[in-house]
């Protein structure tokens, strides 16, 4: 199950890490490679570190402040440990897999097997070689180096070995996989420890104290997971992983291993809430970058060095059971006018840090011009759908205009005000409901919790009556048991037609606590508590079966759980 899989990165790929001590996904060398190990969806190449015991029971943690993953297992003899990591520092060109493995009681005996099969498993392995106790071989385009496993026996491009260590002994095991030959080291035990050392050392700089947070445990966990997810480039993906489904046998399942911009400005909006922090800085890097490139043509989704998403193509998998294995997004053909107010909104949030420099006001200029040129236009929306004039599209502009007038010299503030509140009247005149709330489009009368966030982000104020309004029928509408969902696709009870949002809960979270209402915590609480034993999130969350649904981790929900921890922590500010 989804729930169980833990994930490491190195800000350049991920792996996810089943109980089963099984790399069941891992695309190399970058986040839109393609696999090399693909079990997860089906396809071929896997690599284990199992008890050999039958009998046993499975758990795992991460190392605070860190992707440093231990899983663990209790047998009927002993307690073992493997320690996992992709090692730091990244490099874009080779994946460094670390596996360390501690009989922490009793001896341990496990099964370790490495088949790598590149191209979602459509290469074997072939030059295979061992010197000097490593094992190197080619699968399609990639090299890789294994050491630690010198009794590894290969048959057709399978490797396994057994594994016995006393009580307090460790075993390192280290997996190179390359888009170039790899170097060899004289002394792989040696490599392998300094590999470690220096692991460590470099999560030990990457995440901030979040003691001061409403959940510092979790806070740190989620900072730590985009601080995973985000390249060298400032890029952070959306998620490591495709075509995991959100509702079985419906094609809901899509390639998020792509940088969103929305996505990109939801997380550092959320890592400004707690502090200047570095993830802010790479999120305004990346996003000014953009914009200076493409301007109004902006995209709303980029591969990690800024070039075009691919477009989708079905891949040789059986897939996650209830979806279909898919590469590339059609994401690159829309459209989408919220991401033009969602990168104002950050850069003032990074200019409230004293982290907005003057090489990005030509970004933010670029940005307005956008919004002054394109408002106008259908758009396919933050749920990228058929292009409609989205009424949260436009308010997010009109936040964005706001937030970004406070921080710019008069002359253009009074503009960049007036062009919000000419925005902010355009959809008074076609998208408020007569209930007196927001309603999705001037031709769908629904309410959509995405409605929520313009408030949050200062298009109206939290006491306008329109704002409440919408926030009521939210609360009446589209939550129930504590979560949350976008909006009702049909007449079918909530929770039929897909699972809960999770980044709607926190949202309502935000929205309680702006109007100093008790429950925000309990809406925090609860959608906190979506999560696996590892702590991470997908997009959505199946409340009767409590399972996960959709692409895992879901950077935006782990960044909304960051900017909530830091928010209810004191009184609302803005």
């Amino acid at each position: 199950m989804l729930r169980e899989y833990a994930l490491i990165a190195d800000g350049e790929r991920g792996a996810l890490v089943g109980p089963r001590g099984d790399i069941a996904w891992l695309c190399a060398p970058g986040w839109s490679s393609d696999a090399v190990f693909s079990t997860l969806l089906g396809g071929g190449g896997c690599y284990a570190v199992t008890p050999v015991e039958q009998h046993h029971v499975w758990g795992g943690y991460y190392e605070p402040g860190t992707l440093i993953w231990r899983s663990r297992w209790v047998t009927d003899s002993a307690i073992i440990e493997c320690r996992e990591a992709l090692a730091l520092p990244a490099d874009p060109h080779r994946a460094v897999l670390l596996r360390r493995i501690i009989a922490a009681r009793g001896t341990a005996r496990l099964d370790v097997l490495l088949h790598p099969a590149a191209g979602f498993g459509r290469h074997r392995p072939r030059e295979i070689h061992r010197r000097g106790g490593v094992w190197t071989c080619r699968t399609g385009d990639l090299w890789l180096s294994w050491s630690g496993a010198a009794s590894a026996r290969e048959d057709a491009g399978v490797f396994r070995t057994l594994l016995s260590l006393r009580e307090g002994e460790s075993w390192d095991l280290v997996l190179e996989v390359a888009d170039a030959a790899p170097e060899q080291p004289t002394d792989p035990g040696a490599a392998a420890r300094r590999r470690w050392r220096e692991t460590e050392l470099g999560w030990s700089r990457q995440v901030p104290d979040c003691t001061d947070t409403a959940a510092p445990r979790d806070a740190a966990h989620a900072y730590a997971v985009m601080r995973g997810l985000t390249a060298a480039s400032g890029a952070m993906v959306a998620a490591p992983t495709t075509s995991l489904p959100e509702r079985a046998a419906e094609g809901r399942n899509y390639d998020y291993r792509y940088a969103w911009i929305r996505d990109q400005c939801y997380a550092g909006q959320a890592v400004a809430a707690h502090g200047g922090h570095p993830l802010l800085d790479d999120a305004v890097r990346f996003v000014s970058e953009r914009i200076l490139a493409d301007g109004p043509d902006l995209r709303p989704a980029y591969t990690v060095d800024g070039r075009s998403v691919p477009d989708e193509r079905p891949l040789p998998l059986p897939g996650y059971p209830g979806g279909a294995g898919r590469a590339g997004n059609r994401v690159n053909r829309q459209f989408q006018l919220d991401t033009l107010g969602e990168c104002l909104l950050l850069f003032a949030a990074a200019g409230r840090r004293g982290r907005l420099d003057g090489p990005h006001w030509p970004a933010v200029e670029q940005a307005v011009r956008a919004i002054e040129q394109r408002h106008r236009d259908a758009d396919a929306g933050i749920w990228e759908l058929g292009a409609r004039r989205w009424a949260h599209s436009r308010l997010t502009c009109a936040a964005g205009l706001r937030a970004i007038a406070g921080q710019a010299p008069a002359p253009v503030a009074g503009r960049w005000a007036s062009l919000a509140d000419r925005l902010l009247a355009d959809v008074n005149a076609d998208c408020l409901h007569p209930s007196g709330r927001w309603q999705r489009a001037p031709d769908d009368p629904r309410v959509d919790a995405a409605l929520l966030l313009p408030t949050i982000r200062g298009a109206l104020p939290p006491s306008d009556p329109r704002s409440r309004a919408t926030l009521a029928a939210v609360r009446q509408e589209l939550s129930e048991d504590g979560y949350v969902y976008r909006y009702r696709l049909d007449g079918r009870e909530l929770g039929c037609a897909e699972g809960a949002f999770l980044l709607c809960g926190f949202l309502m979270a935000l929205a309680t606590h702006q109007q100093d209402d008790p429950s925000a915590g309990h809406w925090f609480e609860r959608n906190r508590a979506g999560c696996g034993p590892p702590g991470l999130f997908s997009e959505e969350f199946d409340v009767r079966q409590r399972q996960l649904r959709g692409n895992l981790p879901q950077a935006f929900v782990h960044a909304l759980l960051l900017e909530s921890a830091s928010r209810l922590a004191r009184p609302w500010d803005g």
